[in-house]
């Protein structure tokens, strides 16, 4: 019997056309990239206000599950499509050649003090912008429909009773704590960003800047988004390697989640 190994043959891409050709092309055209990183945050917006503002309304939550509702009912279908475009290039359902930046070309070590310090700076720098997301709602964003929200993170969950606002960070939790913010990752940062990689260093800089835009359910953030999320487009056109933002995102909104269920679970808040 022949122990050797035998080599792995590659997997050759299928040839695609039209709309799935036109994404998966190397290059997406400034205007094609433009729509494609604003138009899932105005699906969001208008799922909002359609289905899940009159749901949670309705059965007394507060307008965060809503948000929740709209964003699971606009990126699930959006990483069913990268499935799709995958099915498209590889013959199965399969994200090879659809996202980039996966390689994992940082050593662990590496790729671990470096996504600590970038959560860090998340976490921290966010924390501090809240009086400017504050001061942005206040003078220009109250008239918006969903001005009820607020302008700061708390106001998205209060009004419920304590033990609904504990029951609704529970069920987001792994919502928009993990899953949808690892979903974004995966579209703007693994799909979208390499696919303007020719614009060189302007690539993680426009990417962060139709990123803060896409969140249009929180236009008062967008100046404080640009100031503590740029380090994660950055490093991962840097250093090519995808996980450092998902580290960054991920853990920052696991953990400021769990942190949330905590204080009201033990009253801190």
């Amino acid at each position: 019997m022949d122990d050797k190994p035998r080599p792995t043959v590659p997997i050759t891409p299928h040839p695609t056309h039209g709309i799935a050709g036109r994404l998966l092309a190397d290059r997406h055209s400034l205007p094609l990239s433009i729509a494609l990183h604003l138009l899932p945050g105005a699906l969001i917006v208008a799922v909002y206000l359609l289905i899940a503002e009159p749901f949670v309304v309705a059965i007394g939550y507060p307008v965060f599950l809503g948000w929740a509702i709209a964003l699971c009912l606009v990126l699930g279908p959006l990483m069913a499509g990268l499935y799709w475009l995958g099915r498209k290039r590889n013959g199965r359902f399969s994200l090879r050649g659809v996202l980039h930046y996966t390689d994992k070309p940082l050593p662990r070590g590496k790729l671990v003090a470096m996504a600590i310090a970038m959560f860090l700076w998340m976490m921290a720098v966010s924390t501090a912008l809240i009086p400017l997301d504050s001061f942005v709602f206040d003078h220009f964003f109250t008239w918006l429909p969903f001005a009820e929200a607020g302008g700061s993170a708390t106001t998205y969950i209060e009004g419920n009773g304590r033990s609904v606002m504990l029951t609704t960070l529970a069920i987001c939790l792994p919502l928009t704590g993990i899953s949808l913010p690892l979903i974004e990752e995966f579209y703007f940062r693994g799909f979208l960003m390499p696919r303007i990689a020719h614009l060189g260093k302007g690539a993680p800089v426009l990417s962060t800047v139709l990123f803060s835009l896409y969140h249009f359910w929180a236009p008062w953030t967008f100046v404080s988004k640009l100031i503590f999320f740029f380090p994660g487009p950055w490093f991962v056109w840097k250093k090519k390697d995808i996980r450092l933002s998902i580290g960054m995102h991920v853990g920052a909104t696991s953990i400021s989640m769990a942190g949330g269920i905590i204080a009201l679970a033990f009253n801190l808040v």
